[in-house]
């Protein structure tokens, strides 16, 4: 009788854990399936019947915005930006962790704490020297000059994600490592860095849809229409066709795919960098 309830009170359980994630999952896809259902709409049909499957579907907004060049420029300019940033806060935050994870130094609480307190600065608090600091350098309407700063401001969480993981390896790996004659540096690039991919690659997903979707940054930076990213590219095209939603749903769609594709092709891979980051940092 004890275990049949116990059966019972654990069914009951699990049946409010997986109603809670159905209703998690429904409010976040629900949205995501509306803008694609909408941008295979007419404008009519979009403002008559919003919630509804399109019916024909209608593929002729999603060919009309990759018809043009003004896309493929924005497409080039935030794939040459992401890109940067991604090998930029990889190779920075890589090393910075290892440092901190495996080395021995004087003052190194104090540097990892001064890394962590970056994570309550958001870009957009010191946009104003930003700003001013890019404008000495040259820095503006350049790419580097949106690449720079967000390298910079993404180095705190991605150091503490891999922080952990790099602690998680054994130390004894290490000595032996360096007993067949391995230097700091091999031991980093051969042995660490490769058993590290899933804290790699989640790190790098971290900073691609954080650049990304990056708009603030590049409207103040960038002031030449060819050198305009995607999100600029959304802001415009919303002022241009504002009255035309299914076009504009269609444009965001679009947008999207390359950081959804990229988080299901290393989804378990970043799970696993997470987890061991938080169970470890």
């Amino acid at each position: 009788m004890a275990t049949s309830k116990t059966h019972i009170r654990r069914y009951l359980n699990l049946s409010w854990q997986y109603a809670i994630l159905m209703v998690v999952v429904l409010i976040i896809f629900v949205p995501i399936l509306l803008m694609i259902w909408g941008g295979m709409k007419t404008r009519d049909e979009f403002v008559s019947f919003p919630y509804q499957p399109p019916n024909p579907i209608r593929w002729e907004n999603y060919i009309s915005i990759l018809a043009t060049d003004t896309f493929w420029v924005m497409l080039r300019n935030s794939l040459i930006i992401t890109v940067g940033t991604v090998v930029g806060v990889v190779f920075c935050a890589s090393m910075a962790a290892f440092a901190f994870a495996r080395t021995q130094f004087a003052g190194k609480n104090f540097l990892f704490n001064y890394f962590t307190i970056g994570l309550l600065f958001p870009i957009s608090v010191a946009i104003l020297p930003e700003y001013i600091l890019l404008r000495q350098l040259g820095g503006l309407d350049t790419y580097w000059g949106v690449i720079v700063p967000q390298i910079a401001f993404g180095l705190s969480l991605n150091v503490l994600i891999l922080r952990g993981f790099f602690q998680a390896v054994p130390g004894e790996l290490q000595d032996a490592a360096y007993i067949d004659g391995c230097t700091t540096f091999d031991f980093f690039w051969r042995i660490l860095l490769p058993l590290a991919r899933p804290a790699i690659a989640a790190v790098s997903v971290l900073a691609m849809v954080t650049s990304w979707n990056q708009l603030f940054l590049p409207l103040l930076v960038l002031n030449s229409e060819d050198k305009w990213t995607l999100p600029l590219g959304t802001m415009q095209f919303m002022g241009q066709y504002v009255s035309d939603w299914a076009l504009i749903m269609a444009f965001v769609t679009i947008t999207m795919i390359p950081t959804i594709l990229f988080y299901f092709l290393a989804e378990r891979q970043i799970v696993s960098g997470l987890t061991a980051g938080a169970l470890k940092g």
